[in-house]
């Protein structure tokens, strides 16, 4: 059983997961602005090959997860929140399933940047007609966004971020309270990465460490999960990212592309 609640433990609590996300968005707001931002960026800047590709995978992951940190946690405070409440005081249960939560992130990630720099841009620099129409690979990216707004997979795993409690009953039980909490975290993650993923790639289309546009998303991903009328932004948003996409594919003049 959770033992009373103590005012003081949960201000600690919370000014330590205020902490966690605010200097995750001033480390990233500093590593933008640095030399090493490149390192950050799934792309090929023009003179980087010479650095170690371990280098720049080890750090594209890092990147990703301080972005999961600082665009995905808030958007999981209630789940985390409730959980606290029903395994006070055990902080160890709660940092054990934000860490199978981010390990999801970080594992999609490295999926992402392996995908796009083994793959993705070979086949442009080989696929000479690809080639010469870059362009629609943003207008695709887009579009994918756009219309899996509207998608099944969207809604059933929106449902089960939006239902901190209902997940716990349904999840939170056997096994050792430890791997259980992992376990969990990771389970939260996979159904945040089910209604995410499409948004998320588009902030890695953009590249390297765009505070804009990471504030912008973030906003829009929290809203969707953790807020009432959420579910009132999910299509609009779809449409437009959508008629954005085609916008771009049909080359109409004046549309700005995100990449």
């Amino acid at each position: 059983m959770p033992e009373p609640y103590d005012p003081v433990e949960g201000w600690i609590y919370g000014g330590v997961l205020a902490g966690l996300i605010g200097g995750t968005w001033a480390a990233l707001g500093l590593l933008g602005a640095s030399p090493y931002a490149p390192y950050f960026s799934h792309a090929f800047a023009p003179g980087d090959e010479p650095w170690p590709i371990g280098i720049r995978v080890g750090a594209f992951v890092a990147g990703w997860v301080l972005m999961s940190v600082a665009m995905m946690l808030p958007s999981s405070l209630p789940l985390v929140t409730v959980f606290r409440t029903i395994t006070r005081p055990s902080w160890l249960l709660v940092s054990l399933l934000i860490a199978g939560y981010l390990g999801v992130w970080a594992l999609f990630g490295l999926t992402a940047f392996a995908v796009d720099v083994w793959i993705i841009h070979p086949l442009v620099d080989a696929w000479s007609w690809l080639n010469e129409r870059a362009e629609l690979i943003p207008a695709v990216v887009l579009m994918t966004a756009g219309l899996f707004q509207f998608s099944p997979l969207k809604y059933a795993c929106l449902r089960q971020c939006r239902s901190p409690v209902g997940f716990l009953v349904r999840y939170w039980s056997g096994g050792a309270r430890a791997l259980r909490a992992l376990s969990l975290g990771a389970r939260h993650g996979v159904f945040c990465v089910g209604c995410c993923w499409a948004l998320m790639l588009l902030m890695l289309g953009v590249g390297g460490i765009n505070l804009g546009w990471m504030l912008a998303l973030g906003a829009v991903m929290f809203v969707e999960k953790a807020v009432d009328w959420g579910r009132w932004l999910t299509a609009p948003l779809g449409g437009l990212l959508a008629l954005w996409g085609l916008a771009l594919l049909l080359k109409l003049p004046g549309v700005p592309s995100p990449f």
